[in-house]
């Protein structure tokens, strides 16, 4: 393909006890129009969703740019230049997996240009990236993910969520970085801590796909979110006070946005969001697209 769209949703990360394991797809995208021309690289960044078009390089550091390079290495391909158009959608720094969106966008060009279908070898150049094949293997096979590493290589397996799950993502303007949260993280953690934080996290796929009845405690964590509570004091308080209403609350990937996986859509009215914005955002069940222009 020398001229397509690659279409690519957001997700979050974790959800809970789910630490660099679990991810889901939702109902957001960034679109990239690539186009493979005579030679030379132009990035145009038409929307850059949440952030600011000025905050985004158009150089071969951008990260879409960088992940078609090593895909093209890789699958032994040299398109001779590229053009790419970038509407994001997905906000950045916000724990929604917009750099796991980034790279997946790329994956799948470089795919594209070697007319080659994506592969199990997409996941682990995506998740290459960022040590981690939760945001990229949702963004990659949408719907919800399981996702490991073993021996140096990444792999994820894809399950369906139960119907009738509504995610419902509350979005501060503020940003966090993965980079910097997970510094708060300790090297070690109580015994009794991470055999709690299994348990929970074997719950949770049992709750997203067959029984959502049992969501509140399955997305339980003693694992890592309180670790990271200082970074974002207003988005632990809405986790707590979720999940004191009773809804299963977490905060998504590395934050600071707060993900509320209900069965109604409904954030109860005596939880106060100030300083959110909140919107249901559905399952995403179809993983990126690539469509020829």
């Amino acid at each position: 393909m020398n001229s397509f769209t690659v279409t690519v949703p957001a997700s979050s990360a974790n959800l809970g006890p789910g630490f660099d394991a679990l991810g889901l797809a939702l109902g957001l995208h960034d679109v990239v129009d690539v186009r493979v021309i005579d030679a030379g690289l132009k990035v145009e960044v038409v929307d850059a969703g949440a952030g600011g078009v000025e905050d985004v390089p158009t150089d071969e550091t951008h990260l879409v740019v960088q992940a078609i390079r090593r895909t093209c290495e890789r699958l032994d391909v040299r398109p001779p230049g590229l053009h790419l158009r970038c509407f994001n959608k997905i906000p950045h720094a916000r724990g929604l997996g917009s750099s796991a969106a980034a790279v997946v966008s790329g994956v799948a060009a470089g795919y594209a240009i070697a007319e080659k279908p994506l592969d199990a070898e997409a996941v682990q150049i995506a998740a290459e990236f960022e040590g981690h094949a939760d945001n990229a293997a949702a963004s990659l096979l949408g719907g919800l993910v399981i996702a490991w590493c073993e021996d140096g290589r990444f792999h994820a397996d894809r399950v369906t969520v139960h119907r009738g799950i509504r995610p419902v993502l509350a979005v501060p303007a503020v940003k966090s970085a993965t980079a910097a949260t997970r510094g708060l993280l300790p090297a070690k953690v109580p015994h009794a801590d991470a055999a709690f934080t299994a348990g929970r996290a074997a719950l949770a796929v049992h709750a997203l796909t067959c029984d959502p009845s049992v969501l509140l405690a399955a997305t339980a964590d003693r694992l890592h979110q309180h670790y990271r509570a200082p970074a974002y004091p207003a988005t632990a308080r809405l986790v707590r006070d979720l999940r004191n209403a009773g809804v299963a609350a977490a905060v998504s990937g590395a934050g600071p946005t707060v993900i509320a996986l209900t069965t109604d859509g409904i954030i109860p009215a005596e939880v106060g969001v100030e300083g959110f914005v909140v919107t249901e955002l559905p399952v995403e069940t179809a993983g990126v697209q690539v469509t020829a222009r």
